[in-house]
């Protein structure tokens, strides 16, 4: 792990020179072009010394620890090794933050949070169990969470954050190593990430819908992308033939499916697909209507980059992208406006990782996980919650 350093930051020019596909073109939402977005301003102070909950801030903004692996919590015990999140409104103006549970031999799951408007913990629950590496996911447009089995023959279970309905496996969407899934909203389409060093991209279309206009998720196709033009560039999509892998893994059924260096995190915003690869520490970019790839954050052009280890990515409502560190300097790393800036920092967690951002309906209060702590150990994760001037 790299010591956190504030000089790093000027020397981000030399990275910048090779960034055209990314800073100030059409690839990011437009809100990310501005200069004076309210994060990129919250962000550019230098981050203060750690506080009595050993996070790094800049100023203005306070943490709080809302859980921790083994806390009895309204009768849930909070689950160890806190990864993927989400949050979901309820209708008392309160909110629901759900954290799978990457825990293997049938111990994963999903654990749920509720907070009722004022932001106080109501209530603790599990919306699913007995799973295997819940790792990451992704929330539905139709309120359901969508947790991903990060395993071999790992399946997508959907599940239901206010606990009513039991959770569902999604056979339809895949039997491979997931790690996170995204809606796109326009077109109703999922897309898929897979943790594999030769992994691929994938992308669910529905056969039928509901009367909402929500997809069947029993009821559709599975497809793999092809870059047709080389590592970036136009993509074309095949039809699994097996998207149940029975006898030969998913990503080995199209030949000319294209290899993707670890797939972790997934986000979609505005039309673009946002995506992560920690083999290569990138972040990519699928502008859905051009059926086009292209890299929008490399590691590797930077002398001393700020952004290592990348993992969950999501955004906030005015479209700045957040990328958590699995490892690196334990920072979620905000890509905006030009610029490369670390957020937050969490000290002394040299053998965890950052999991599980998502944002309160307000965009207020950002909440995430530590998921090893201090002592590297699943049973010592730590769920965090920040309030700023996001």
């Amino acid at each position: 792990m790299n010591t956190f350093n504030p000089h790093r930051r000027k020397l981000l020019q030399y990275g910048f020179m090779g960034l055209g596909t990314f800073f100030g073109n059409a690839l990011l939402p437009s809100p990310l072009k501005a200069a004076s977005l309210s994060l990129s301003l919250a962000a550019r102070g230098e981050l203060l010394p750690p506080d009595q909950n050993g996070v790094r801030l800049p100023a203005g903004f306070t943490s709080r620890i809302v859980a921790r692996s083994g806390q009895p919590l309204f009768g849930y015990t909070w689950h160890a090794a806190p990864d993927g999140g989400a949050v979901f409104a309820t209708p008392d103006g309160g909110w629901i933050y759900v954290s799978n549970s990457e825990l293997g031999n049938q111990a994963g799951g999903v654990g749920a949070l509720r907070f009722n408007v004022q932001g106080e913990i109501i209530g603790a629950y599990s919306i699913l169990n007995q799973t295997n590496r819940n790792c990451a996911g992704g929330r539905t447009p139709w309120q359901t969470w969508l947790s991903c089995e990060e395993i071999d023959k790992g399946r997508v279970w959907e599940c239901d954050p206010f606990g009513r309905k039991t959770a569902q496996v999604r056979s339809a969407l895949g039997v491979f190593r997931h790690e996170a899934v995204a809606v796109d909203t326009r077109n109703m389409q999922l897309y898929l990430t897979e943790d594999q060093p030769d992994g691929c991209l994938y992308r669910y279309t529905a056969r039928s819908f509901d009367a909402a206009g929500n997809p069947d998720l029993e009821d559709g196709f599975l497809e793999v992308a092809e870059v047709i033009e080389g590592p970036i560039g136009a993509v074309r999509w095949h039809t699994l033939p097996d998207s149940q892998a029975i006898t030969t893994p998913t990503r080995k059924q199209v030949a000319s499916s294209t290899r993707f260096n670890g797939g972790e995190g997934i986000w979609y915003h505005q039309g673009i697909i946002y995506f992560t690869t920690k083999g290569d520490d990138r972040v990519w970019a699928y502008t859905v209507q051009q059926h086009h790839l292209s890299v929008v954050y490399n590691a590797a052009l930077y002398l001393r980059p700020v952004l290592t280890g990348v993992d969950n990515i999501i955004t906030n409502a005015t479209g700045d992208l957040l990328v958590a560190e699995d490892g690196g300097d334990m920072q979620i790393v905000v890509l905006t406006a030009g610029k490369v800036l670390p957020l937050l920092q969490v000290a002394g967690h040299d053998r965890s990782e950052i999991t599980g951002p998502a944002f309160s309906p307000d965009g207020s209060r950002l909440y995430f996980s530590s998921q090893r702590g201090k002592t590297g150990r699943n049973e010592d994760g730590i769920t965090f919650e920040i309030t700023g001037p996001f």
